[in-house]
Order: structure tokens, then C-alpha cells, then sequence
């Protein structure tokens, strides 16, 4: 991905959206960006969390092990998204482990070029509270919708809300587990294989780990479908 279309997704995320303009270009200029080979690991649980991340493409998942030594998945993100923030913040290590569920770009910022613009303008910090409560709303709206929305509906509005456009076709790189798919949509796996034939209807194609979807208004227009 080119370094300047990293740079628009960077900016879109709902962490640097909420920063003051005057200070992106200087967190920009001292972020890293790696690229993660799907399965590689970007930190461990009880590592020191000294940065910030923002999923440039592909996919994140992060986990933790049970006592009986099995995987339990936490979240998943997705291009635009960010984590790391409260734990970065407080100086605390990762209560998770984080691992590139698909091949991925992270861009990571440094804990301490936070720090240091939140000790400079009080602005930034609550531009970052902002910012916080946004996610948790977008949280709250997930438990809702869990409710109020069909299963097709939900992975229609999460197929759409993955589009790098707002109209036309859009091809969509899925990860090859679609447990977690699955999982961030509050769904059985079996219930999202029905809800990906069902929004068939509505000009998606799903092709191993691509979706590709043929009218992206259309399918808008279903997931928001009151019904």
C-alpha cells in the first residue's frame, strides 16, 4: 500500500479524527509503520504497552489464553481502527495479545508522543476523551443492534462500513478464519455462513477470503432497512 494512501487511512481513524490538526502532521512524522505476516505477532499479554495502533489494512485480532490453554478471542480490528489507547495512556502492559489475523499494515505511535502533546495543549487530551466515548457509543450501538438487526442485516452494515467508498462495487479482503467474523458480530459461525447466502440477494459475492459486493448503496440501504 503507498505511503500516502497509508497516511488517508491513518487520518480517517476515530483516534487522529479527534486531534487537533495542528498536531497530526507532528504524531504522523514520529509514528512507525510495520507490515505483519498473518499469524505474526505485534505484542504479548503482560508486554509493556508503549504504543498506540491503527490498522492500516488487513486484520487484528487480539486474545488471550485460557487456563485450560485454549485461544479466547477479545476483538478484532479492522482497517481505520484503532487500539491500545487506555493501556498506552496509563503506562500499564497489555491485558492481551495481539496477532495479525490476515497479512497487515499497523502503524504504530509512540506512547510517549501522546504524552508529551497532552502535557503541551490540555486540547489533545480531551480530543482523545472524545474520542473514547465515541468508541464506547459505537459499542453501545453494537449491543443494540444485536437486538434489532437481523444477522444478514449486521454483516451487511459490516461489509459496507468496510468499503474504501461510498457508492459502486467494493472488494473486501475477509480473513481466512471466518470465526472471527463471526465473533465480532456477535453470531455462530453456521449463522454467518447463512447470513453471507442471504445477502446474496442483495449482490454480494463471498470468494473464499474476498467479499465482493456489486452495489454498495443497495446493500446500505438493506442494513438499515427498519423492515
Amino acid at each position: 500500500m503507498p505511503q500516502e494512501i497509508h497516511k488517508t487511512v491513518a487520518r480517517s481513524s476515530l483516534l487522529m479524527r479527534a486531534l487537533p490538526d495542528t498536531h497530526v502532521d507532528a504524531i504522523m512524522s514520529q509514528a512507525t509503520w510495520h507490515h505483519y505476516e498473518r499469524g505474526e505477532t505485534l505484542f504479548m499479554q503482560d508486554d509493556p504497552a508503549n504504543a498506540i495502533h491503527i490498522v492500516l489494512e488487513g486484520w487484528v485480532k487480539l486474545y488471550r489464553m485460557t487456563v485450560g490453554g485454549t485461544e479466547a478471542v477479545v476483538s478484532v480490528f479492522a482497517r481505520g481502527e484503532s487500539f491500545g489507547e487506555a493501556v498506552a495512556l496509563r503506562k500499564l502492559p497489555y491485558p492481551v495479545s495481539g496477532e495479525a489475523a490476515t497479512n497487515c499494515e499497523v502503524m504504530h505511535i509512540p506512547t510517549n508522543v501522546l504524552v508529551q502533546l497532552v502535557k503541551r495543549d490540555p486540547e489533545v487530551a480531551l480530543s482523545i476523551l472524545s474520542s473514547t466515548f465515541t468508541h464506547l457509543h459505537g459499542l453501545v450501538t453494537q449491543l443494540e443492534q444485536l437486538k434489532a438487526k437481523t444477522a444478514p442485516q449486521r454483516v451487511a452494515e459490516f461489509l459496507v462500513n468496510l468499503c474504501n467508498r461510498t457508492d459502486g462495487e467494493c472488494t473486501i479482503s475477509l480473513p481466512y478464519d471466518k470465526v472471527l467474523i463471526a465473533g465480532r458480530l456477535g453470531m455462530k459461525p453456521e449463522s454467518l455462513s447463512r447470513a453471507f447466502s442471504r445477502l446474496g440477494t442483495y449482490g454480494v459475492e463471498i470468494n473464499k477470503n474476498s467479499a465482493l459486493i456489486n452495489d454498495i448503496e443497495m446493500l446500505r440501504a438493506y442494513a438499515l432497512d427498519d423492515g
